[in-house]
């Protein structure tokens, strides 16, 4: 909006503002200021000069010096009209000058009524700079370390994403068009990149994802499953796209990735859709879209995969995460109920600032905390995410001492701000006899809620599988293929860890030959007790759902420690057995494929004299019969 100026107090002064004026209206600032530098010697004292000066600083997005030569300006008119204190209110709040700009947001708020179409901003100013002077106050834990010549270059690195078990980093590299490049109006293409951990802490040389991901398009705002299978990224400008910017999927397949797919409709639309993030869970799909409905000019919505490559209709997570702004660049934790993103509608240190909310048990998102100052500044930050451990976060800033535009850093995250610990399972499985990789599903079950924490599935071509493991669970593990009995394992992780081992574990899976035993962990009972406990149910059902669909018949075998005599040893095993095989029959099983037997403590597994031992031999598990 344009201001008036003063009254003139020097003609030649005013000749040299009309000529920068011109300047200013050719793009052609350097000249501009060079005459506004003469004119301000010709007479200091000439208000329009500053005000001009401010205009190109601002052009130039030099807030510091804009917000200088505005304050000059008011000085020097005494009673300006009051839209020179909000501009200048606009420029102090850009570069962090939060008192001077709190001072002009108020004198305009009180003398400018007659502006009210952006009156509301300069209420949310006032708010933004309360808020800003605070946080300094009160700064966050931030010390961040620069990835390194490997990962960064001259060219802009962002929007990164990393597997759960830290080993790949894939990220978004900004570089110059070359023959390439399909966009003809494009002066640079967007490519993703990864690096692997070079096992001593740094990361290797960084190489371009190639075909088939790869196009003469821009490809960037990506992400990658925790479990690295799959890769969930935006392609934009192509000719044969649903809108602006589209989600696309691809598979990994060993070591290389299968052709990428659109995601199509429900979920690409006309409007523009992009930076996907996916749960832990493997299903659950975060992304941002402009389309219809939504709350502000950019949302962030959710879908659900379904099977691979089918969605469910978007939902939009609604005005506590959304706001009438830009809300953006969601990055879900694996622990499933976190979500960090950007939001230039909410009130924080100005520009884009990065919040995190908690999804609750009821299913709502929890008011959004910003993630506090110097992580968050006047500037904008875009994105965020952070290891599955929940103590390293990594984020992109053209900081000096960098490399060249936008690097990406990592940095210990304040206590305060970390989501829930995960840890992780990998390994590899494959077929017990011949030693070939097989393709399993891989689940982690909620043994309390029997909700599905974590859905995956073993790599075809090499058998590697990972998993999240959460904190404050009993979860079950499930590992099951075609042809063969599945295979289980109980962890009981307490909530209070903060730093988790990983759990590396090849998984050899038995085909349903007769004498093949299976043991089924996540069968519990109370101590000297029979009666199932609810926490069974889920690897009952499994087994049932397993008997269904294969004609065998199997013995259900319950054994028990040493401690003891024989004959209570057996009993109690026996009732055991007997409550597994009443359950399966109430359940849909076929009695006559089935038996049960006590084994007491007649067949040991593991030393008796150590607790572990015990805990090994106190076991149900099921034997295929003839």
């Amino acid at each position: 909006m344009p201001l008036p100026l003063s009254a003139q107090r020097s003609p030649k002064a005013a000749a040299l503002c009309k000529k920068a004026g011109q300047c200013v209206n050719e793009r052609n600032f350097d000249k501009a200021l060079a005459l506004l530098r003469q004119a301000e010697a010709k007479d200091p004292q000439y208000a329009d000069v500053y005000i001009m000066m401010g205009d190109v600083y601002n052009f130039t997005l030099v807030p510091d010096s804009a917000v200088k030569c505005y304050n000059r300006a008011i000085e020097l008119i005494g009673n300006p009209d009051p839209m020179l204190y909000y501009i200048a209110a606009n420029e102090g709040a850009k570069c962090g000058q939060y008192e001077d700009a709190l001072r002009n947001y108020e004198l305009f708020i009180h003398k400018g009524v007659q502006y009210t179409e952006v009156l509301a901003d300069a209420q949310k100013g006032v708010a933004n700079c309360r808020f800003g002077m605070e946080a300094m106050a009160h700064p966050v834990r931030f010390q961040p370390v620069n990835l390194g010549p490997s990962v960064n270059s001259e060219w802009d690195e962002y929007l990164a994403s990393l597997t759960a078990d830290d080993s790949i980093l894939i990220y978004t590299v900004k570089r110059p068009r070359d023959k390439g490049t399909v966009c003809a109006f494009c002066l640079n293409e967007e490519d993703l990149y990864y690096t692997v951990k070079d096992g001593h802490g740094g990361w290797r040389m960084r190489e371009p994802i190639g075909a088939p991901v790869r196009t003469g398009y821009n490809e960037g705002a990506q992400c990658v499953s925790p479990d690295g299978n799959y890769l969930l990224y935006t392609l934009c400008d192509a000719d044969f796209g649903m809108g602006s910017c589209d989600l696309y999927w691809s598979r990994r397949m060993g070591r290389k990735w299968s052709r990428p797919r659109n995601f199509g409709a429900p979920v690409n639309s006309p409007a523009w859709e992009s930076q996907p993030s996916m749960a832990s869970d493997g299903r659950t799909i975060y992304f941002v879209s402009s389309r219809p409905g939504g709350f502000g000019g950019k949302d962030i919505w959710k879908t659900t995969m379904t099977a691979e490559g089918a969605f469910t209709a978007p939902e939009n997570l609604g005005p506590m995460v959304n706001t009438p702004g830009d809300d953006a660049a969601p990055f879900i934790h694996s622990d499933g109920r976190t979500l960090y993103f950007a939001s230039n509608g909410r009130v924080g240190m100005g520009g884009y600032d990065l919040y995190c909310t908690v999804l609750q048990p009821d299913g709502t998102w929890s008011e959004p905390k910003n993630l506090g100052y110097p992580i968050n500044t006047p500037a904008d930050e875009i994105n965020i995410f952070i290891n599955a451990a929940g103590t390293v976060a990594y984020m992109a800033s053209d900081k000096d001492g960098g490399h060249g535009g936008l690097d990406l850093y990592s940095f210990d995250l304040d206590d305060n701000l970390r989501p829930n610990p995960v840890t992780y399972i990998k390994g590899l499985v494959t077929d017990a006899q011949s030693g070939e990789p097989l393709r399993a599903d891989v689940e982690m079950v909620d043994l309390t809620t029997r909700q599905v924490l974590t859905r995956t599935a073993s790599d075809p071509e090499t058998g590697e599988y990972l998993a999240c493991i959460q904190t404050g669970s009993n979860v079950l593990l499930n590992v099951s293929a075609d042809s063969y009995p599945f295979h289980s394992e109980n962890f009981q992780i307490e909530r209070s860890y903060t730093e988790l081992s990983p759990y590396l574990k090849d998984i050899r899976l038995r085909k349903a030959d007769v004498g093949t035993v299976v043991v089924l962990r996540n069968i519990f009972f109370d101590l000297n007790q029979s009666e199932l406990r609810p926490e069974s149910y889920e690897e009952l059902d499994r087994l049932a759902g397993y008997l269904a669909h294969n004609a065998v018949r199997v013995e259900i075998g319950g054994h028990t420690d040493s401690s003891g005599g024989d004959e209570y040893n057996d009993r109690l095993s026996e009732s055991r057995a007997r409550a597994v095989y009443d359950y399966l029959v109430q359940h849909g099983v076929d009695a006559g494929r089935l038996s049960y037997k006590g084994y007491g403590r007649r067949r040991p597994v593991a030393d008796n004299s150590t607790e572990e031992g015990r805990a090994e031999n106190r076991r149900t598990e099921f034997r295929i019969i003839p």
